[in-house]
């Protein structure tokens, strides 16, 4: 995904390609279509398959950032996007996290590294690295793959989270209770 709505890609003999879109959504669109190929054209997804949506700015986030994402989830089912379990894009809040904690998902964890101010992603996790064999009671059965469309809407790097004296610049990123996994229901495993 490039800039302007333009997206690069190679194909099996590695002769490389540009598209441009006429619009943001069509470029997005096709983005999230080569996702879920990718996926059904594996034998087993062992791994999280991400393909940026916006690349967004400034740095990418690593272990120990904070961040305020927008998502929604839905279940992969036929190939595809099934029926939505989760999403907070018409909430008030946003879910804030701290990537490498271990509050959510293994699969948004890997998934997220990366991401930068403003960029979406749009991932793809397998069983493993979601809810595994518990599924969530009532909305992700057992052994679901899950697909997450997630927006980084604001990011605090961990860098800049101490002043001199060790102690919190910032009380605005206070930890708050998240939607994924407490408040709605999710665990952490």
């Amino acid at each position: 995904v490039q800039a302007n709505n333009y997206s690069t890609f190679y194909d099996d003999q590695r002769q490389n390609w540009s598209i441009m879109f006429e619009s943001e959504k069509a470029a997005v669109d096709f983005s999230k279509q080569v996702c879920i190929a990718k996926c059904n054209s594996s034998p087993v997804l062992e791994s999280v398959l991400y393909q940026d949506l916006l690349l967004g700015e400034g740095q990418g986030v690593e272990g120990g950032d904070s961040l305020e994402v927008a998502y929604t989830g839905w279940l992969f089912q036929n190939n595809g996007l099934g029926q939505v379990f989760d999403s907070n894009v018409n909430k008030d809040k946003l879910l804030r996290l701290k990537l490498g904690s271990g509050k959510v998902i293994k699969g948004w964890e890997e998934g997220m590294m990366g991401m930068k101010k403003g960029g979406r992603r749009y991932l793809i996790i397998p069983p493993a690295l979601a809810y595994g064999t518990q599924g969530v009671a009532g909305r992700v059965p057992p052994d679901s793959t899950l697909v997450f469309e997630v927006e980084v809407r604001r990011v605090k790097l961990a860098k800049e989270c101490s002043g001199s004296d060790g102690l919190s610049v910032s009380s605005r990123d206070s930890p708050a209770p998240s939607p994924v996994p407490s408040s709605d229901g999710f665990s952490a495993d």
